[in-house]
């Protein structure tokens, strides 16, 4: 499958390949992960918006809400009790946030999302190592 991509869409195929890689970890690892990639979507969106690269903007609000509702799906709200409801309010609030950034043209918005979140990631890393 990738030699035949290959010769379509070089990126692509890195892409796919990179995905894969990414994808075979789980647990805290993929929360991790799941964070860095919002947080990096959310800075791109800002990026995007001050200097109106609208396709871009949305690219990124895409992708940071998809990533949102990932990580909503995976509270285990029994275990998780009140830390999981307040993550999925969290989640959600910041869904909303970044969707109704997402008409205007201020980055922001996304960027202030995204320094919040980084602060939750932090949290996760560090409890993850310990």
């Amino acid at each position: 499958m990738y030699a035949t991509t290959l010769t379509r869409d070089p990126f692509a195929t890195y892409r796919q390949i990179d995905a894969v890689g990414r994808t075979t970890t789980d647990g805290p690892g993929l929360v991790q992960l799941l964070y860095k990639e919002l947080v990096a979507a959310l800075r791109a969106a800002a990026w995007a918006s001050d200097n109106r690269q609208y396709a871009t903007k949305s690219d990124r609000v895409t992708r940071a809400t998809a990533i949102l509702f990932a990580l909503e799906a995976g509270l285990d709200f029994e275990r998780g009790g009140a830390v999981s409801e307040t993550l999925a309010r969290l989640y959600a609030g910041a869904r909303r946030t970044i969707v109704d950034a997402s008409v205007g043209q201020n980055g922001s918005i996304f960027r202030t999302t995204a320094d919040t979140l980084d602060e939750i990631a932090q949290a996760w890393r560090t409890a993850s190592a310990a």
